[in-house]
């Protein structure tokens, strides 16, 4: 038998203020709150993803770990770009179209649906507004 991934279930990260942390990220990617307890919080991603955040004492940023968010196209990065920079002054990271790290030090990468490689992650629905046409 061999092992067949069927994709990426979610990714956590670790903050040291939750409840900041849960207001930036509904602010800045609009994200659907699953759960919450003490000191830790669950946001859906996508369809069949989450992300985790755990409050922790002392913060310890990766230099090179990081994990990516897809948004639909250039204007929804533009919106994030503008929401970063503008509200939370937050300084992206050269060289990439939106790189950046959180208030609480985690690298987060934004993407777009610019490649129909992307499209399976999709409900129809949503490839449909996106106007990929097969």
């Amino acid at each position: 038998m061999s092992v067949q991934v069927y994709g990426c279930n979610h990714v956590a990260i670790e903050v040291d203020d939750v409840e900041k942390a849960v207001a930036f990220y509904q602010d800045v990617f609009n994200l659907e709150k699953l759960d919450e307890g003490e000191g830790d919080a669950f946001f859906k991603l996508g369809e069949h993803q989450f992300l985790a955040m755990f409050e922790v004492e002392r913060l310890n940023p990766s230099r090179s770990a990081h994990f990516g968010i897809m948004v639909r196209d250039e204007a929804q990065i533009a919106e994030v770009r503008d929401k970063l920079t503008g509200k939370y002054g937050i300084k992206l990271i050269e060289g990439f179209r939106c790189d950046f790290r959180d208030p609480f030090g985690n690298r987060i990468q934004v993407v777009d649906l610019h490649d129909e490689s992307l499209v399976w992650l999709l409900p129809y629905q949503e490839v449909q507004k996106v106007g990929i046409k097969f």
